[in-house]
């Protein structure tokens, strides 16, 4: 398989995994920050044991430099605005505000990492986007009084996840990406643990069987697909990409909780699939 199609391959996969997160949070019962520790531990802890099967230990004793150990915060102040963001606004406004990484990431890299977008890919971007936009039926409230401090929060989500995709678009290409996976997992987890500590909700017993999951899934194999993917793409590729994974999430309430989607929501995700095989063919 030629890297580039690899890497379109990965991208999607981290998409589909990313998307799982919701389900395991959902089914596990647990706090939010409990899950986003234990997804980015447990990922970290997977990662070791795949390495330690693969004979390939050795790959996680050398210093991964500090773009990796910043990607990982990054990857965890993602996570943890995000959640802060739906304590003071709805979840629309801040999933609008987020998915506006990709873009800002891809026009960043354009002026900064030379890595032109054409014409064409502006316009699949913006066509993903605005299938985001359908799916959430162009529902954005902004009402009351801490929507503000939401939309900050948000923000900033945004902006670590942007972050997070430049980052590791930069990284070293001697940094092996199963080290780079396994260090931003575990930088991130280490990055939480304040936040886990200080939470006053215990974890149910019922809980750790999805807390496990959620460090397999949505923790390690989505981390190592997106690492991968970053390697080999442009970040206007994986961004656009990237928004294979609000689909995933709407499939997966679908089928998994009965959640009804509405026409424009389908046409929305018809939208972004159309997108995404459109530039996969281009770049293929």
């Amino acid at each position: 398989m030629r890297p580039q199609h690899l890497g379109i391959f990965c991208a999607i996969c981290s998409a589909l995994f990313m998307g799982t997160i919701g389900v395991f949070s959902r089914k596990s019962g647990a706090g939010a920050e409990s899950v986003a520790f234990f997804r980015l531990l447990f990922g970290a802890g997977f990662t070791l044991l795949f390495l330690l099967l693969s004979g390939k230990l050795f790959l996680i004793r050398q210093w991964p430099g500090w773009a990796v150990l910043m990607g990982g915060a990054s990857l965890a102040g993602f996570v943890v605005f995000y959640i802060k963001s739906m304590g003071h606004t709805t979840m629309a406004n801040a999933i609008m505000m987020i998915y506006l990484a990709p873009i800002a990431a891809s026009v960043y890299a354009h002026f900064f990492l030379k890595e032109r977008i054409s014409p064409r890919g502006i316009l699949l971007m913006l066509m993903a986007l605005f299938g985001f936009a359908m799916m959430l039926e162009f529902r954005l409230d902004f009402t009351g009084s801490n929507q503000l401090t939401g939309l900050l929060l948000a923000m900033a989500s945004m902006i670590c996840y942007a972050a997070y995709i430049l980052i590791n678009r930069m990284i070293p290409a001697q940094v092996h990406v199963y080290s780079r996976a396994f260090h931003q997992l575990l930088a991130g987890a280490i990055v939480l643990l304040p936040f886990q500590l200080l939470t006053t909700l215990p974890v149910p017993q019922s809980a750790w069987p999805w807390l496990v999951g959620a460090g397999f899934l949505p923790g390690f194999l989505a981390i190592l697909c997106a690492v991968v993917a970053l390697s080999r793409l442009p970040a206007a590729t994986f961004g656009t990409l990237a928004y294979c994974e609000p689909v995933a999430v709407m499939i997966f309430g679908w089928f998994l909780f009965q959640e009804q989607l509405s026409i424009l929501q389908l046409g929305g995700a018809a939208l972004i699939i159309a997108s995404g095989i459109i530039k996969t063919r281009l770049e293929g």
